[in-house]
C-alpha cells in the first residue's frame, strides 16, 4: 500500500491506547478514524481526547470500513488472536500490542493468517525504540565496551491491579513472563542475539491480589520469575521478573558487562551511563541523548513499512522467538530449573516440540 496518509482504527481503549494514539500523533502521516472498545463510553472519551473521527463498542466495525487501512490492536491478551486473524482476512495492516499471543502455536496462527492475506503484521515492543537503547545498540556494534561477557536485566513493577484478568491463567497463561518478561526478552535479543538455552524458576508469591476497585482476586499465574540465559559466543545473562514489587524499576534495568567496560541503562546512574576508560577516560560517561516524544519512533517506523516508504519490520517473527523463550522458561521451571534448549523449530504444529535438556557440566 502506498498513500499519503494511513487511515487507522484503534482497537482497545485501555491505558496502553494512550501510548499508541499519542505516538501516532507525534509520528504524523496517519489519521485515526475510529476507536473501538467493548466499553463504548470509554472509546468515545478516548476518541474525543485525541480528536479521532468516531467511536464504537464493536471492534468488527473497524474491519468493515474502507477508509481504515490499518489497525492497532491493544485489547486484553486472550483476544489478540481472534481480532488479528479477522483483521488480516479483512486486508488491514496490523500493529499488535505485546505479547503477540499466549503461546507459540497462537503466534504461528496469527503469522500464517497475515501471510495468507498478504498484509503487514508488526508487534509493538516500545523499549527497543528508547533513545538509550538505540545508543547502546550502536555502541555495542562499535565495540565501546569490547566483547560482551554477561548481562543482567530486570523487569519489575507493583503489578496490573486495574484488571482481574491479568491473574487468571485462562487469560494470561504465563503471568509475569507474558506481561513484563517479554519486554526484557525482546530487548536483550535485539541487542545481543538469540537466547539458546534457559534455566529458570517461577513462583506465585502473592496468592491473592486486591484490585483498585476493591475486589480481591486469586492469583493463578506466576508473579515472580528468575531465568538464566545462554547466548552465542559464551555470553550469559540473568533475568529477574516481578509484578509484586512496590517500587520496582523504571520500565527495565539493564546492565551490560564487556571486556573493556560497562553499560548501565535506567539505573541509579540515570538513563544511560557508560564506563569505558579507553574511550572516555576514568569516569562514567553519560551520553547526551535526544528527547523524542514517546512512541514517535515506533509508530513512524511502523507507518513507513505500511506505506512502503521503508522496509517492513520483522517484529512478528521476533515476537514468536520471544514466546519460544517464554515456553522454555516454563518448561525449565517445571523440571526444577533444568537447562532447556529454546525450541526455534519452524513447524506449524499446534504444540511446541519437546525441548531437549542440557546436562549440567
Amino acid at each position: 500500500m502506498t498513500c499519503d496518509r494511513v487511515g487507522i482504527a484503534m482497537i482497545g481503549a485501555g491505558f496502553i491506547a494512550d501510548y499508541h494514539l499519542a505516538g501516532l500523533q507525534a509520528a504524523g502521516g496517519a489519521d485515526v478514524r475510529l476507536v473501538a472498545s467493548r466499553d463504548a463510553g470509554k472509546a468515545g472519551r478516548l476518541a474525543q481526547r485525541y480528536g479521532c473521527g468516531s467511536a464504537t463498542g464493536d471492534w468488527r466495525h473497524a474491519l468493515d470500513r474502507p477508509d481504515v487501512d490499518a489497525v492497532v490492536i491493544a485489547t486484553p491478551d486472550p483476544t489478540h488472536e481472534e481480532i488479528a486473524v479477522a483483521a488480516a482476512a479483512a486486508g488491514k495492516a496490523i500493529l499488535l500490542q505485546k505479547p503477540m499471543a499466549g503461546s507459540v502455536a497462537a503466534c504461528r496462527r496469527i503469522i500464517a493468517a497475515a501471510q495468507a492475506a498478504g498484509v503487514d503484521l508488526q508487534v509493538s515492543f516500545m523499549h527497543r525504540y528508547f533513545e538509550e537503547v538505540l545508543w547502546t545498540r550502536t555502541g555495542l556494534a562499535d565495540g565501546v565496551i569490547g566483547r560482551l561477557r554477561s548481562l543482567r536485566i530486570r523487569n519489575a513493577t507493583p503489578g496490573p491491579d486495574w484488571g482481574g484478568w491479568f491473574f487468571d491463567s485462562a487469560n494470561v497463561a504465563n503471568g509475569v513472563i507474558d506481561q513484563l518478561g517479554v519486554h526484557g526478552i525482546d530487548l536483550v535479543m535485539q541487542l545481543v542475539g538469540p537466547i539458546r538455552d534457559v534455566s529458570a524458576r517461577v513462583e506465585t508469591l502473592v496468592p491473592q491480589r486486591r484490585l483498585q476497585d476493591g475486589r480481591t482476586v486469586p492469583v493463578r499465574v506466576p508473579d515472580t520469575a528468575l531465568a538464566s540465559y545462554a547466548f552465542d559466543d559464551g555470553l550469559v545473562g540473568s533475568h529477574e521478573m516481578s509484578m509484586i514489587e512496590s517500587q520496582g524499576c523504571d520500565r527495565f534495568r539493564l546492565e551490560l558487562y564487556g571486556e573493556a567496560g560497562t553499560m548501565w541503562l535506567r539505573t541509579e546512574r540515570g538513563q544511560l551511563a557508560v564506563w569505558a576508560p579507553s574511550r572516555y577516560g576514568p569516569r562514567w560517561h553519560v551520553p547526551d541523548l535526544p528527547a523524542t516524544p514517546p512512541g514517535s519512533r515506533l509508530h513512524a517506523d511502523w507507518l513507513a513499512g505500511v506505506t512502503g516508504t521503508a522496509p517492513r519490520g520483522h517484529t512478528a517473527q521476533e515476537a514468536l522467538a520471544g514466546m519460544q523463550v517464554v515456553e522454555a522458561i516454563r518448561r525449565s521451571a517445571g523440571q526444577a530449573s533444568a537447562r532447556v534448549v529454546v525450541d526455534t523449530g519452524d513447524s506449524g504444529d499446534e504444540d511446541m516440540a519437546a525441548a531437549a535438556e542440557v546436562p549440567d557440566a
